[in-house]
């Protein structure tokens, strides 16, 4: 039942953030994202600060009652994170520095995250003693990546209205081409220290053979689809976006078979 209510509070938290986001940047995502229910006016804005109060509230809340300090600690920093990024007020909005973007989410979905849900159900759900083990460390280190991807990749498809409205991302500073082989490489890296891991660290077979030939399979996938994409398209760097983020689902599912 612990495991649930964090899941669920989580997820509540997670809320609040898209939706504090989409407040903030209506009029960008009328450019970028036309479809979004605030920038649509499928949703009103009093409806939308509605539901970013009370998800905000009840995160906080589950939060609480499962009498998890380091847990709740956690929420109330992505709380403190998530606004800094997306409210525009003096020494916030942070998301007009691609530096900050990215070590936001790195910092929230790379470090913070990762280790508030570790120890909350090692010690507060299973009353198993907390190690630092090399396993999550691995999960950690890779999901880092990957967070550092999704944060700077997210950016290609929106060029256009944040280029207009002055949030200097780098695809804005450098280019799409650029930053698409920048993220591809860092991937390519990844999976290769994943593969090292796999053959220098890992004394089960079972564990062995999924590390390596996961991360070689999803590094010659990951080649194929970044050499289709079409920069000029939206349609195609939207595609390759949400496909990143397909591995990272993937990743998730191979991670609980490495044992270092």
């Amino acid at each position: 039942m612990g495991f649930f209510k964090a899941m669920v509070s989580g997820l509540l938290m997670t809320v609040y953030e898209v939706t504090i986001n989409q407040l903030y940047d209506v009029k960008i995502d009328k450019v970028n994202k036309p479809n979004l229910p605030l920038a649509s006016g499928d949703l009103s804005m009093r409806t939308g600060i509605a539901i970013a109060s009370s998800s905000l509230l009840m995160s906080l809340a589950m939060g609480i009652m499962l009498r998890s300090p380091p847990f709740l600690l956690a929420l109330i920093i992505w709380f403190l994170l998530a606004s800094a990024y997306s409210v525009d007020l003096p020494f916030l909005r942070w998301k007009k520095s691609s530096f900050v973007t990215a070590l936001y989410i790195v910092l929230e979905r790379g470090l913070l995250l990762q280790f508030a849900y570790f120890i909350h159900i090692q010690k507060y759900v299973l009353g198993r003693p907390i190690a630092i083990t090399r396993t999550l460390m691995f999960a950690v280190a890779i999901t880092c990546c990957f967070c550092f991807v999704i944060s700077v990749l997210k950016d290609i498809p929106d060029e256009d209205g944040d280029r207009e409205f002055g949030i200097r991302t780098l695809t804005v500073i450098l280019g799409k081409e650029s930053v698409l082989w920048l993220c591809v490489y860092v991937l390519f890296i990844a999976y290769g220290a994943a593969v090292i891991v796999g053959l220098t660290s890992s004394p089960y077979l079972l564990s062995k053979l999924v590390t390596i030939i996961s991360h070689s399979m999803l590094a010659t996938l990951l080649w194929h689809e970044a050499r289709t994409v079409d920069l000029s398209s939206k349609v195609s760097t939207l595609s390759f976006y949400m496909f990143i983020w397909k591995l990272h689902y993937v990743e998730c599912l191979i991670i609980p078979f490495v044992r270092l």
